[in-house]
C-alpha cells in the first residue's frame, strides 16, 4: 500500500504562511493557527504541501487501514479556508446553524473569509471535532491483556 502523501514534512509554517500572497488570507491563516493552537495545545507543523496541522492522532478505517493525521488543521487555498477540524461535521448541526457563511464536505469546513463565523461558535466547533478525533485515536486506545497473558 502507497504511503500516504499528507504527512509531517518538516517544513517552516511561518514560512508558508508569509508565502499567502492574499494579506486578508495570510492575516487569516495566522489567525486560524492561534486558534487551533490554543484549542489543541499542540505547535503548527506542516503536513504534505499545504495544510498546517496541529497535534496527531492515529485513525484506522472500517477496511483495517491505519494512518496518522492531524488533530486539528486548515489549508489555506487561493479561494477560501478549509478547516479540518472534525471527522464528522453531521454531527454538529447545532454549530453550524449558529456559525455563519460556511460550505463543507463530510469533515472539512470552507470558509471564504474568517470574518463570515462566528469566532466563538468556530472555536466550540474545534474543540468538540478534537475531543472526537482524540477519541478515535486507536494509539491511545487501552488494549486489552490477551487470555493468559
Amino acid at each position: 500500500m502507497a504511503e500516504p502523501k499528507t504527512r509531517p514534512t518538516g517544513a517552516s509554517v511561518t514560512e508558508f504562511l508569509a508565502a499567502i500572497p492574499d494579506p486578508e488570507r495570510r492575516k487569516d491563516s495566522r489567525a486560524v493557527v492561534s486558534l487551533l493552537h490554543r484549542v489543541t495545545g499542540a505547535r503548527p507543523a506542516m503536513w504534505g504541501g499545504g495544510i498546517v496541522g496541529f497535534g496527531k492522532v492515529r485513525l484506522k478505517y472500517a477496511s483495517g487501514r491505519e494512518l496518522d493525521w492531524p488533530l486539528a488543521g486548515f489549508a489555506p487555498r487561493a479561494d477560501r479556508l478549509t478547516l479540518y477540524v472534525t471527522c464528522d461535521l453531521a454531527r454538529y448541526r447545532d454549530l453550524l446553524d449558529r456559525l455563519g457563511k460556511h460550505s463543507r464536505g463530510k469533515g472539512c469546513l470552507h470558509l471564504r473569509r474568517l470574518a463570515d463565523a462566528d469566532p466563538g461558535v468556530l472555536e466550540e466547533l474545534a474543540r468538540r471535532g478534537v475531543a472526537e478525533a482524540k477519541a478515535m485515536d486507536v494509539s491511545t486506545a487501552v488494549r486489552k491483556p490477551s487470555p493468559g497473558g
